[in-house]
C-alpha cells in the first residue's frame, strides 16, 4: 500500500513539473559548481555592480523616482532576476526601454499607481510563463521591436535636453512635440557651465572604451566629473551645476521597509493597459537580452522559467517602492565579458550595489545632474540602433513600413499605444504571409500523387469526369477558410458529382475552417454532390470528429490517402452512370 501511494506521489509529482515549466538556472548551475567559476563569477559579479551603479541611479531619475528607487530596484529585482530566472547570465534591473512608461504612469496615477501597475505585471509575466508563451514572444516581428526601441530611445534622449543644456525648466509637457517647442522657445537660458559639465562628461564615456574596453565610462565620467565640479564649485563664484542632492535632499541609506497597497476592480482596470505595456516590453526585453546571451555563451535559456523569474522579481519590488524590472543587454554583455558564467555573478552583482548603497550614498548626493544627463544620452544612442534601421530600410516596404508606423507611435503617441498597435500589426504580418504562402490548387483528369514530395516513383491517378480536387496547402485557418470558401463559389458554375478535399498539407485546422467546410458540405449534399476528404492527418481527424463533419458526410469519406479518395470518387461517378 505504501509503496503505491509512493509511486502515485512521484507520478503527481512529474504531472506537475511537466505542466510547470519552471526551472530556475541558479540551481542547475551549484551541481557542478567549483571554486574557479566562483572567482569568475566574484569578478565579473563586482565589475558589473559597478557598471550598474550610475544607470540604476540615471534609470531611477529619468523614470520621475529618486536615485534610491533606482538603487533598490537594482538590488532587489536583481537578486530575483539571478535566483529564480532561466537564463545563466541575465542581469536585472532598470532599464532606458521602461523610463518612458514608468514616467507617464507616475504623471498620470502617481506612486501608488506605478506600484499597482508593476505587480500586475508581474502577475502577468507569471502567467505568460506558466502558460509557456515564452517561444512565442520570440516571434514578434524584428521591424517592430526595432522601432519600439528606437522610439524608446529618441523620446529618452528628449528627456535629458533640460538637464544637458541647464536649462532650468519645470512642468515639462510629457508629450514629444511640445516638449521639443517648449526647449526651441528657452535655448537663450542655456547654462553654460552645465553644458560644459555635460560635454566633458560625454567626451570621456566615448573616449573611455578606446583606452580599454573593460572600463566603465559611464561610472569613471561620474567619478571624475562629481570630483572636479565640486571643486569648481567651493573654489569660483561663478560656477554652479545642479546636483542631485540640489534636487531630491539627502537620500536615506536603509532598504526601505515593504509596505502594501490598496486594489480594486476600478484601479485593475484603470491600470491594466499599462501593466499589459510593462509585461510585454519587459518579455520582449529580457528574452531579447537573453537570445543575444546565449548567442555568446552557447547556453539555451529556459524561456517559460526566464518569464517566470522576471514576473516574481516584479510582483516583489513594488512592496519596496521599486520600479519595474527586465533583463538589461548591455549589463548582461558586460557580466560575460568579464567571464560571468552562472547566475552566482548575477547575486554578487546586486550584493555589491547593496554595500554601495549602504556606505557611500552620502557621495552620489554630489553628481551632477548633467552627467546622469550624458550617461543617459549615450544610452539613448546605443539603443536607438540607427545602423539596423538603415539595414531594415533595404527590406521589403511592409517591414519599413512596420518599423516606421511604431517609432512614430512610440515617439509622438504613447507607448501603451504602440505596443498594442505594434502587436497587431504583428498578428496583421503573420496572417498575411501565412496566406501568401497557402495555395490553394484545383485538379481534374489526371492527378500526379507524388507530385511536392520526395517520391522518385510518380503514379499518375486517372480523375473521372465530374470529380473536382481541391488542395488546401497550409494551415486551414479563418484566414484561409475565407480563401477556400470564395474559390469554391467561383467555381459553383460546374457543378461535380464528386468534391475531393485533399488534406494531406493541413497542419491542423481552426474553428472558423470546420464551420466553412461544414456549409460546404451541407450545401453540397442538398445539391446532390458528395465530399470526400483526403490525407487527413490523425490531429485534424481528431478536430472533424469532435466537430461532428464525420457524422456529416460518413466516417468512410475521410480518407487518410488521395489514392482512396480517388477511387471512392471515381466508384459514385461509375455508379450514378448506369
Amino acid at each position: 500500500m505504501a509503496s503505491a501511494d509512493s509511486s502515485q506521489a512521484r507520478d503527481k509529482r512529474y504531472s506537475i513539473g511537466s505542466l510547470v515549466d519552471f526551472h530556475p538556472k541558479l540551481f542547475s548551475s551549484l551541481r557542478h559548481y567549483n571554486a574557479a567559476r566562483l572567482k569568475a563569477d566574484l569578478i565579473a559579479g563586482i565589475v558589473v555592480g559597478i557598471v550598474a551603479l550610475p544607470l540604476a541611479i540615471a534609470f531611477g531619475i529619468a523614470s520621475g523616482v529618486s536615485p534610491t528607487i533606482g538603487l533598490v530596484t537594482a538590488i532587489i529585482g536583481g537578486f530575483m532576476v539571478s535566483f529564480f530566472g532561466g537564463n545563466t547570465v541575465q542581469i536585472g534591473g532598470p532599464t532606458g526601454a521602461f523610463i518612458v512608461i514608468v514616467y507617464g504612469i507616475i504623471a498620470q496615477f502617481g506612486l501608488h499607481g506605478l506600484a499597482i501597475a508593476t505587480f500586475m505585471a508581474g502577475v502577468i509575466l507569471v502567467v505568460m510563463g506558466l502558460f509557456r508563451l515564452g517561444t512565442v514572444i520570440k516571434f514578434i516581428p524584428y521591424p517592430i521591436v526595432v522601432g519600439f526601441t528606437a522610439g524608446i530611445a529618441l523620446t529618452i534622449f528628449s528627456t535629458q535636453v533640460n538637464d544637458f543644456l541647464g536649462l532650468g525648466l519645470r512642468d515639462i509637457p510629457g508629450s514629444f512635440i511640445p516638449k521639443w517647442g517648449m526647449y526651441l522657445s528657452n535655448l537663450s537660458s542655456v547654462n553654460i557651465p552645465t553644458l560644459v559639465t555635460a560635454l566633458v562628461s560625454l567626451g570621456i564615456i566615448v573616449l573611455t572604451p578606446r583606452i580599454s574596453k573593460k572600463l566603465p565610462g559611464a561610472l569613471i565620467a561620474i567619478v571624475v566629473v562629481t570630483a572636479v565640479a565640486w571643486f569648481l564649485d567651493r573654489t569660483f563664484d561663478w560656477y554652479s551645476v545642479e546636483t542631485i542632492g540640489d534636487r531630491f535632499g539627502s537620500m536615506p541609506t536603509d532598504i526601505p521597509a515593504p509596505h502594501g497597497f490598496t486594489l480594486s476592480m476600478s484601479t485593475i482596470n484603470m491600470l491594466l493597459p499599462s501593466a499589459f505595456t510593462i509585461a510585454v516590453l519587459g518579455a520582449i526585453e529580457s528574452l531579447l537580452s537573453a537570445t543575444v546571451a546565449d548567442g555568446v555563451t552557447g547556453a539555451r535559456t529556459n524561456s517559460n522559467t526566464e518569464l517566470i523569474g522576471q514576473g516574481i522579481a516584479n510582483i516583489t519590488v513594488p512592496f519596496f517602492g521599486g520600479i519595474p524590472v527586465t533583463g538589461a543587454i548591455a549589463r548582461t554583455m558586460t557580466n560575460i565579458t568579464n567571464g560571468g558564467r552562472t547566475p552566482v555573478a548575477g547575486i554578487v552583482h546586486a550584493l555589491v550595489l547593496l554595500l554601495i548603497f549602504l556606505f557611500a550614498m552620502p557621495l552620489i548626493n554630489f553628481v551632477p545632474l548633467a552627467c546622469l544627463a550624458a550617461v543617459l544620452m549615450v544610452v539613448a544612442y546605443n539603443m536607438s540602433g540607427w545602423r539596423t534601421i538603415v539595414g531594415i530600410f533595404h527590406s521589403p516596404r511592409s517591414d519599413v513600413s512596420v518599423l516606421v508606423v511604431t517609432f512614430l507611435l512610440t515617439v509622438i503617441f504613447d507607448l501603451t499605444i504602440a505596443i498594442e498597435i505594434g502587436l497587431l500589426l504583428a498578428v496583421v504580418l503573420f496572417l498575411r504571409r501565412v496566406m501568401e504562402n497557402t495555395e490553394i490548387r484545383v485538379y481534374s483528369e489526371q492527378l500526379d500523387v507524388a507530385e511536392d514530395t520526395d517520391l522518385s516513383t510518380h503514379e499518375v491517378l486517372d480523375v473521372a469526369k465530374g470529380v473536382s480536387v481541391y488542395e488546401i496547402d497550409g494551415p486551414f485557418f479563418f484566414g484561409i477558410a475565407t480563401k477556400f470558401d470564395e474559390m469554391m463559389r467561383s467555381t459553383m458554375t460546374d457543378k461535380p458529382l464528386v468534391r475531393i478535399i485533399r488534406m494531406r498539407k493541413v497542419a491542423f485546422i481552426d474553428a472558423t475552417a470546420l464551420h466553412n467546410l461544414e456549409i460546404l458540405i451541407r450545401s453540397s449534399q442538398s445539391e446532390g454532390i458528395h465530399v470526400v476528404l483526403s490525407g487527413v492527418k490523425p490531429g485534424v481527424r481528431s478536430s472533424l470528429e469532435h466537430a461532428g463533419i464525420d457524422k456529416l458526410i460518413g466516417a468512410d469519406h475521410i480518407c487518410d490517402h488521395i489514392t482512396k479518395a480517388v477511387r471512392m470518387a471515381n466508384g459514385i461517378v461509375a455508379e450514378r452512370g448506369k
